[in-house]
């Protein structure tokens, strides 16, 4: 087992113990969606470390999008639902990269990659992500990089 599965495992057990009836939920459905993951990627090995930041990135990016609904619908305690499991998930994610950090970064990698314009913006991209990996977060670094680009 990998540090983060292991991690997890002691999380619930600590959770059930403290009877924290919604972390043992959300620490299941993790669990549990990484399993999902494993399975897809047979007949391979599991998922090694790094491939389960994309994991916990889509489940966070899901949750967010729920909230928006909810808020819409006048739903504050699903709201809270959804964020208290945003929270729980993301302490499994590696430390994000602050805003200035960031732009220091894509600045860097349009340097090293030579792109002068926003049809360049995939070696841009491919760039960063070799640089960085799961540290990384795309979704901040694409709208960046193409303002930058632009």
């Amino acid at each position: 087992m990998t540090d983060t599965r292991t991690r997890l495992t002691a999380d619930l057990k600590t959770a059930m113990l403290a009877r924290d009836a919604e972390r043992v939920g959300t620490l299941r459905m993790i669990q549990a969606k990484i399993k999902d993951a494993d399975i897809a990627a047979r007949p391979g090995p599991p998922l090694e470390e790094a491939a389960l930041t994309p994991v916990f990135r889509s489940m966070v990016k899901s949750r967010r999008e729920s909230i928006e609904l909810y808020r819409q619908g006048n739903r504050p305690e699903l709201v809270a639902k959804e964020e208290a499991e945003i929270a729980v998930i993301e302490a499994y994610l590696p430390q994000a990269m602050d805003d200035a950090t960031l732009a220091a970064a894509v600045d860097a990698a349009i340097a090293s990659s030579g792109a002068t314009s926003a049809k360049e913006m995939g070696k841009v991209m491919a760039a960063l992500k070799a640089a960085h990996g799961a540290a990384l977060d795309m979704g901040r670094a694409g709208p960046l990089v193409k303002a930058k680009l632009a």
